[in-house]
């Protein structure tokens, strides 16, 4: 299915650039088509070498976390709830304890520390993929919940908030979490309802009651603070909790005789080269977004979707912060600098601003990180992979917008 988006974005590219020159004159339409394919060429390395390091120092931290053994306790604990969502992983194996450790730095707004682990978890599922070049259930499910994850510190878009004047940063923070949690629902619902796995088991049902129960726990602690107490403690969990994580890996491995350089170097060595392999995955996506851009359609989509809702006479506010939505599945540095126009363009605090802050952080970049993931361990048939994570997408984008009339209704 893949191959057929990738096709499709150059296909509707090239008849939406054909009308910008035939119909509305504009010839310049191809070189900046040209010019986006050299730009994302160049990014992909940039963002490829950016990795390497960041893979390298988490991907040798978790080594020495393997090592000390605490990694298999995690996986263990968890093993009960994995092995129903996923029946193909073994119980207690390394993978679920990599899925975890994924999850929680997607929880805390730790993006950099998020794809390496990510990569960890799928090439740990990957070593238990009959079929290499298929993606298999559980990385499916990986996938979907990762690009749909809770975050429940989003300290990026209230920064933004800060910088462009809103005085009260935070005041999107429940509405996020909100949206968030909706597409993780869906994401999990829908991938699921697909692969027939049975959330109606007492495992399954205690661990989300639970989670939902310490979520809704969380936020009403964060709903006492104040924006810049939120954004101080924010920032002090996520890295206090990096700290802690490296220096009880580090003490633990010690004490247990594991020589924690040497195993550092060995795990960083293997960051080094998944990072290498991830460049052509990476180019290929990041080549036709950046036609699909370039050629006017997004623009095209929105004009269109703006006159239909007016003919059915509905409130199109909401159609003033799409470019953020529909940008967001393809490119996060796109969608934040729709974010940022959108705020510019009607007011930080506007309804259309706060909604298009929701939307950012209502769900993930789907096809990068499928470009990353995947490619990592050489998947090219991603089955449903792609409609389940859009249909997570869309299910966050809706409930951004149903929560933005909820809590922004009445402004302009």
């Amino acid at each position: 299915m893949l191959h057929r988006i990738w096709l499709g974005f150059f296909v509707v590219a090239f008849i939406s650039a054909l009308y910008q020159w035939l119909g509305l004159g504009d010839a310049g339409v191809f070189q900046r088509m040209v010019t986006a394919l050299f730009d994302m060429a160049g990014l992909a390395v940039e963002l490829a070498i950016g990795l390497i390091g960041l893979m390298a120092l988490w991907l040798g931290i978790v080594a020495i976390g393997e090592a000390s053994g605490l990694v298999d306790k995690l996986a263990r604990l968890l093993s009960p709830l994995f092995t129903r969502l996923m029946p193909e992983v073994p119980r207690g194996h390394p993978a679920i304890s990599s899925m975890t450790l994924n999850f929680a730095a997607n929880m805390l707004g730790l993006d950099n520390a998020a794809t390496p682990l990510g990569i960890k978890a799928m090439k740990d599922l990957q070593s238990l993929n009959p079929t290499p070049a298929v993606a298999s259930n559980a990385q499916i499910l990986f996938l979907v919940l990762n690009t749909s994850a809770v975050t429940l510190f989003p300290v990026t878009i209230l920064l933004y908030r800060a910088q462009l004047g809103a005085p009260d940063p935070a005041a999107v923070f429940i509405p996020i979490l909100i949206a968030t949690c909706c597409s993780t629902l869906a994401g999990l619902l829908v991938t699921a309802w697909v692969q027939r796995i049975r959330l109606a088991d007492t495992v399954v049902l205690a661990f989300l009651g639970g989670g939902f129960a310490l979520l809704l726990a969380l936020v009403g602690w964060f709903a006492t603070l104040s924006a810049s107490e939120l954004q101080r403690q924010s920032s002090l969990v996520s890295n206090l909790l990096i700290i802690v994580l490296i220096m009880l890996f580090l003490v633990v491995a010690h004490r247990r005789a594991v020589n924690v350089y040497d195993t550092f170097i060995e795990g960083a060595r293997q960051g080094f080269e998944t990072a290498i392999a991830i460049i052509p995955y990476l180019l290929a996506m990041l080549a036709a977004i950046g036609v699909f851009r370039a050629s006017g359609a997004m623009e095209i989509a929105m004009t269109g979707l703006r006159d239909l809702v007016s003919l059915g006479g509905w409130d199109t506010r909401w159609v003033d912060a799409m470019p953020t939505a529909l940008m967001k599945p393809l490119s996060g540095s796109g969608a934040r600098a729709m974010m940022i126009d959108t705020m510019n363009t009607f007011g930080v605090d506007s309804f259309q601003g706060r909604l298009a802050a929701t939307m950012q952080g209502s769900t993930e970049t789907t096809f990068y990180v499928l470009a990353v993931y995947f490619g990592a361990v050489g998947i090219r048939h991603t089955r449903h992979a792609v409609a389940c994570g859009l249909a997570a997408d869309v299910a966050g984008i809706g409930a951004a917008i149903a929560v933005a009339y909820w809590f922004y209704g009445g402004l302009q």
